[in-house]
């Protein structure tokens, strides 16, 4: 009877620690930029759902791609019809993890310069990427930043002749996420 008390209480415990491990974010925002000849073109997404694991390093995004909003509903228009294709490749997502996971220490508040490794895929193309990122601690809570690049050709984006001088070869990623442990 102890011993099957035991082992009660030792699952008890190891749940809610793997638990407390994993948090989560419901509004991450991600944008990117593109910085072309004739024109700049910048898109925000306050809607990107995200795990961490801190146990593990484990990391995933997903975000709609029709939840990026521009300046002006043409641009959104043409993004989400002509490039991103949204209603035929509605999401994009990443998983990976950061792989020096030992220079953060969760349970210190502090930015630890990270890097950070996985598949991403836009546009229903996947490409193992590697990027550098921050994790920052406060009060026991993190929040991952990072910035990269994105060769628009590499997730088969076509861009037409015609605005070839309007859309950047490859355009600029921002990553800003807030994360709570999951309850």
């Amino acid at each position: 009877m102890k011993k099957l008390l035991f082992l009660v209480v030792f699952s008890l415990a190891t749940t809610i620690q793997i638990f407390a491990q994993v948090q989560i974010a419901r509004n991450g925002h991600v944008s990117f930029f593109s910085d072309a000849a004739l024109e700049k073109i910048e898109g925000h997404n306050n809607k990107v759902a995200s795990t961490l694991n801190t146990a593990t390093g484990a990391f995933s995004f997903k975000m709609n791609i029709k939840a990026f909003e521009f300046k002006q509903a043409l641009m959104q228009e043409h993004f989400n019809e002509n490039y991103m294709e949204s209603s035929k490749y509605p999401y994009s997502t990443f998983k990976g993890q950061i792989t020096d996971l030992s220079k953060v220490n969760f349970s210190k508040d502090g930015t630890y310069n990270v890097s950070v490794k996985g598949d991403l895929t836009i546009h229903n193309v996947t490409k193992n990427v590697t990027v550098p990122g921050q994790i920052i601690v406060k009060n026991g809570k993190a929040q991952a930043k990072t910035v990269f690049n994105v060769a628009v050709a590499d997730y088969g984006i076509e861009i037409p002749a015609l605005v070839k001088d309007k859309i950047a070869k490859e355009v600029k990623i921002t990553v800003d996420t807030q994360y709570e442990p999951k309850k």
